[in-house]
């Protein structure tokens, strides 16, 4: 094999390699952009966690919580939280509930996205348990209760940049999941 021929191949085999890692860092690059907003609370994109802090954790500073609900146009339910907002102690323990009604004459699967602002608050909004981990079908007419457990991570008095923080938005909006897809 000449010098050019050897050359030719390992040009080849190093652009093939460039063209798979390009495709695979783009296949990767939304489960990576999830992560890395699960972590840094960037854009509003809040924390889970299996408890609350210590009740040692509780603060006296009160942060109010407001509630937001909304629907996909195209999603024949009725959403919307019991209470507007709620005042509570940072670092302590919560729980609100958002009520869903099927208007539609046949059952339906939907799925919520969620979201905090300010965006800063992201990172310290932490939920417990909530209707937005799994999907919720509805039958004709059914009315349910769901709830969402959080707090608000401790770890905010220490954040300058979260001095000015005294409310909180916690967003829900339902999207209407693919029949085919339901319950995957």
């Amino acid at each position: 094999m000449t010098e050019l021929a050897v050359r030719n191949r390992r040009s080849a085999i190093a652009a093939a390699v460039l063209v798979l890692g390009m495709l695979g860092l783009g296949y990767a690059s939304v489960p990576l952009y999830r992560l890395f907003c699960q972590v840094t609370g960037f854009q509003g994109t809040t924390q889970r966690a299996v408890a609350a802090p210590t009740t040692g954790a509780v603060s006296t500073r009160m942060v109010r919580i407001r509630f937001d609900s909304n629907t996909a146009p195209n999603l024949p339910w009725e959403f919307k939280p019991e209470r507007e907002t709620d005042d509570i102690a940072v670092g302590a323990r919560d729980m609100a509930f958002f009520v869903a009604r099927n208007t539609a004459s046949h059952e339906v699967t939907g799925t919520a996205t969620f979201n905090v602002s300010p965006s800063t608050a992201g990172k310290y909004f932490t939920k417990i348990e909530c209707f937005c981990f799994t999907q919720q079908t509805l039958k004709p007419g059914e009315t349910v209760r769901m709830p969402v457990i959080f707090f608000v991570d401790p770890k905010i008095l220490d954040d300058r940049d979260a001095d000015d923080i005294q409310e909180i938005t916690l967003s829900y909006t339902f999207f209407p999941v693919d029949p085919a897809k339901a319950g995957s």
